[in-house]
């Protein structure tokens, strides 16, 4: 094991049995038995050790998205990457609130390929028609709503006490982004309009998917350009 993989372990180790998540450079740097110097020449200052510690926790939590190949139904895929989402954070509650916190001034990378793999999986639903807006913009969303519920259920444990608090949300937020046929007849949360009322907005979302694609022939790069804006902006409409 190298010098800066040890510094990296220990801090784990730390920011995990810590009471309130935080650590000091100095508790670090003698837990891994080296001196500061060592510390900042491979992290540079404490948000860079900080910074890493995250990209090193979550790695192991994204290894297994990157290992997992997408199934036949793109609308389970994404129930499910909500779920181990929620579940990573109520294992690593410490880790967790550190990668979301508003100290970290700069995204850790693994945060950016969370948000990737998440608008990669909507591009999917969008291609079979199964998204209601764009996918970029469901990503938003849905990234925004998975955080929050997390975080709201590793820092307030208290508060938020109802076992189904994620699947909640979690389903209402997707009866926002996918089309009806996607639930199951009656489903409380699938209320809020037939089909047909999403009929524009889900065509515009698929067809812009999948020219992005495959843009072909038929358009020169500055009519492809405004037809994927004037596809966002109807996909993007409510219906």
């Amino acid at each position: 094991m190298t010098t800066r993989e040890r510094i990296l372990e220990v801090a784990a180790d730390l920011v995990d049995r810590s009471p309130d998540g935080d650590v000091s450079t100095r508790a670090v740097c003698e837990a891994a038995q080296v001196g500061a110097p060592a510390l900042y020449r491979h992290f540079g200052d404490k948000e860079g050790l900080l910074s890493a510690v995250v990209d090193h926790g979550f790695d192991r939590y994204l290894a297994t998205k990157r290992e997992y190949a997408p199934g036949a139904d793109p609308i389970e895929d994404l129930r499910n990457g909500w779920d181990t989402h929620v579940d990573f954070a109520l294992r690593h509650p410490n880790l967790y609130r550190l990668m979301n916190s508003p100290a970290m001034r700069r995204p850790p990378e693994a945060a950016l390929e969370s948000h990737r793999i998440l608008t990669r999986d909507l591009k999917r639903a969008a291609a079979v028609g199964k998204l209601r807006l764009a996918p970029e913009l469901a990503a938003q969303m849905v990234m925004s709503a998975n955080v929050g519920v997390a975080l709201m259920l590793v820092s307030r444990p208290a508060t938020y006490t109802d076992t189904a608090m994620s699947r909640r949300v979690r389903d209402a937020v997707h009866a926002a982004i996918f089309t009806p046929d996607v639930f199951a007849p009656g489903d409380a949360v699938a209320a809020g309009g037939g089909t047909e009322d999403f009929l524009i907005p889900a065509t515009a979302a698929r067809l812009n998917t999948l020219l992005r694609d495959s843009p072909g022939p038929a358009l020169t790069g500055a009519e492809g350009a405004l037809m994927s804006e004037w596809l966002d902006r109807l996909s993007n409409t409510q219906g």
